[in-house]
């Protein structure tokens, strides 16, 4: 049977005062780019991937486990949770009003197809950033090879 090897966690000031300085820009990237969905290249795709390697930085930074620790598995569900809710909703809310899914101009808003596809991708940004990041902190816990019959 082979056991996993721990390595202890080696800070790097240089690092860790990096990320705290590029985190802040990196989101507020990642939230930029799902907004620009609505009229030009990027997404809620794209900027739920650039936000959740702002959660690697700091994974990287600081170490995984300070990192699962600050970023529970239950703030990955509830994005994407979240981010399902508010996409249904908006799809639902306009067949509601008399139109099809994510019929947005049915909203009774001013510009509400601009409003509405900007929400639509901030919602699967959350959910990718969501999937994402609690993909790879399940694979960063790693699994039990062992078997119960041995």
């Amino acid at each position: 049977m082979s056991e996993r090897i721990r390595r202890p966690y080696t800070e790097s000031t240089v690092i860790m005062t990096t990320i705290r300085i590029l985190a802040p820009f990196v989101f507020t990237f990642g939230l930029f780019v799902m907004f620009h969905g609505a009229e030009s290249a990027g997404g809620g795709f794209q900027g739920g991937t650039i936000v959740a390697a702002m959660v690697f930085m700091f994974a990287f930074a600081f170490g995984i486990e300070p990192t699962r620790r600050w970023f529970l598995n239950t703030v990955a569900v509830g994005l994407v949770a979240g981010g399902v809710l508010v996409f249904a909703g908006i799809g639902l809310g306009s067949i509601a009003l008399g139109g099809g899914f994510l019929e947005y101009s049915k909203y009774p808003i001013y510009h509400a197809t601009k409003y509405g596809i900007e929400a639509v991708e901030l919602a699967i940004g959350t959910i990718v950033a969501g999937i994402i990041s609690g993909l790879f902190f399940a694979i960063a816990h790693g699994f039990d090879d062992r078997r119960d019959d041995e």
